[in-house]
């Protein structure tokens, strides 16, 4: 006897036990990427989507499948990242919206959901493109629903959507000839497909466990004016998802009840505690973090935490390298505001001092979420906020985290790349205060900027008419490889030779991370040779994966 009608709790479960599987797999989706660099990152974007999710799916009892799907949409929307990641989270906003109302849903009702979610995630790409996450949605949807009788169960419904999933999936490289050129399926697809996987085990009654606990601390996390002589004011927030373990409490008897109470022995407040299905969220303001994390190890293991010092979050950001950048909240409202997407402190301080009040840290493989956008929005204080993704693949999350935000008006100019997001500042001009004049001035700088790359192929591939191997370093312009040669000085200046230089006068020099200061004077001195009329300069910027942004204009 199959399962007739989908509960809260139910939903919760599968939700929680999709994003479990797509962690232990995330890696492999990453590795799925077309471009064979190392900027693959599909799978840790749509984990961290679908775990904003499942961190707050809170289901004991009978609570409504409507207001589960309610909380888990608002947390992926907030949590979204990357394109696939907000793709995602909209097909979990069009459940979310098919379901409202109802208690429970039958099968009926939830195939009726899940079209709404394929509508919903469709609506949210201007120009949708076959042979992606978005195709396999709609495919998979479609023959499953086809398939239902009066009869019909939720399990034989997913088992009719998964088989048609990966069939839907197994076809991505014959719609789109790139996948078939690199050899791979869609990442965003798989993704996907490992998510339904994991939600129809759930409904089997198989638990998916994961021991790869994602941390949603930054790696650039800010020091803000905490030194050796600040007072300790505000302690520690302190935010964890634990997995109930057998062997060490009974998990069907756990209550939250003794976790609160000691949280309230410790001092701490702002204390939100409770259990959904075997896993137990809870946030804490605390002087003792320590405490919480070594009693919550007294019952479970950790699958999230996040620990930030509040009283960092409460005086203004600093971060100090190599370079020296100061970013502080407004509190007198403003007219206009920018917010810029940078990774890397030499990127981040050049963008500031040419405008930018706020900097969203956009690491290539750290793509920041809908909500690092918001916190962003809030921080600058602007009537009319203007904002410069400068990555394709962080552009649906700037323009969804604009949807959300209600207190200014957002303006999300599409530069897809840092090269873009510099011409567009060093044009930025306010005086005119007509923000359609602006935005105008903008998108004719980025229009007339050109963008080379240099990095390394983590693969042997052929792509773009070269047989590249493994480690070989690769230059390319908008996803066309230009160059591959065996060290980063003859990628970067055969490049340079490749790109169309007619009308252009400057060649903006970025360099990353790895780029030694004997390679970036030797791709100076190729260019003062063999490009006389063009004016080159130099830009320290520290950016990961990338040794040399060239920006041509």
């Amino acid at each position: 006897m199959g399962t007739q009608n989908l509960t809260g709790e139910m939903f919760a479960q599968m939700v929680q036990n999709g994003a479990a599987n797509l962690r232990n797999n995330a890696q492999t989706v990453n590795d799925l990427n077309v471009f064979p660099i190392p900027d693959g990152d599909t799978g840790d974007n749509m984990c961290r989507t679908i775990e904003g999710g499942a961190s707050v799916a809170n289901a004991e009892g009978d609570v409504p499948v409507s207001e589960v799907c309610s909380k888990v949409a608002e947390g992926m929307l907030l949590s979204a990242r990357g394109n696939s990641g907000v793709i995602l989270s909209q097909f979990f906003e069009g459940i979310n919206l098919g379901m409202k109302d109802f208690e429970t849903a039958d099968v009926k009702a939830v195939a009726e959901a899940f079209r709404a979610g394929v509508k919903q995630a469709y609506s949210s790409v201007i120009t949708p493109t076959e042979g992606t996450i978005l195709t396999v949605m709609r495919e998979a949807t479609d023959v499953a629903t086809s398939k239902i009788t009066e009869d019909s169960t939720l399990e034989q419904f997913f088992k009719a959507y998964i088989k048609e999933m990966y069939l839907s999936l197994d076809r991505t490289p014959e719609l789109l000839p790139v996948l078939k050129e690199a050899g791979v399926i869609d990442s965003g697809g798989a993704g996907f497909s490992f998510i339904i996987e994991g939600m129809y085990k759930a409904l089997k009654g198989e638990e998916i466990t994961s021991d790869k606990m994602i941390t949603t601390v930054s790696a650039e996390a800010p020091i803000g004016n905490f030194d050796e002589n600040t007072e300790m004011e505000f302690g520690y927030c302190t935010e964890a998802l634990v997995q109930l373990r057998s062997e060490k409490t009974d998990v069907e008897a756990f209550s939250v009840d003794a976790l609160i109470e000691y949280l309230e022995s410790i001092g701490g407040d702002s204390i939100v505690a409770f259990k959904t299905g075997t896993k137990v969220k809870l946030h804490v303001h605390t002087f003792t973090p320590d405490k919480v994390l070594a009693f919550c190890l007294t019952f479970g293991e950790f699958i999230t935490v996040k620990i930030e010092n509040m009283s960092i979050q409460h005086s203004e950001t600093t971060v100090e390298n190599r370079f020296e950048r100061k970013e502080v909240v407004s509190n007198e409202r403003k007219k206009f505001g920018v917010v810029a997407v940078a990774g890397g402190d030499g990127l981040k301080e050049m963008f500031t001092s040419l405008g930018a009040d706020a900097i969203v840290d956009g690491q290539q493989t750290m793509n920041p979420s809908s909500e690092d956008f918001i916190k962003a929005f809030d921080a600058v204080n602007a009537d009319t906020i203007i904002v410069l993704p400068n990555n394709s693949n962080i552009l649906l999350a700037a323009k969804q985290a604009g949807e959300l935000y209600k207190d200014s008006d957002i303006r999300v100019v599409e530069s897809t790349t840092i090269a873009e997001g510099y011409a567009a500042l060093t044009m930025l001009d306010l005086t005119s205060e007509d923000i359609d004049v602006i935005i105008d001035d903008l998108k004719m700088a980025i229009g007339g900027v050109t963008t080379g790359l240099v990095t390394y192929a983590v693969r042997d591939t052929s792509q773009d008419g070269f047989e590249i191997k493994k480690d070989d370093w690769l230059g390319f312009s908008k996803k066309t490889i230009l160059s591959v040669e065996k060290d980063k000085v003859s990628a970067a200046t055969a490049l340079l030779d490749s790109i169309d230089k007619t009308g252009k006068e400057v060649i903006i020099a970025i360099a990353g991370k790895d780029a030694t200061a004997e390679e970036l004077s030797a791709v100076h001195e190729y260019a003062s040779k063999n490009f006389p009329l063009v004016e080159f300069y130099e830009v320290d910027g520290g950016q990961d994966i990338y040794s040399f942004i060239f920006a041509v204009e």
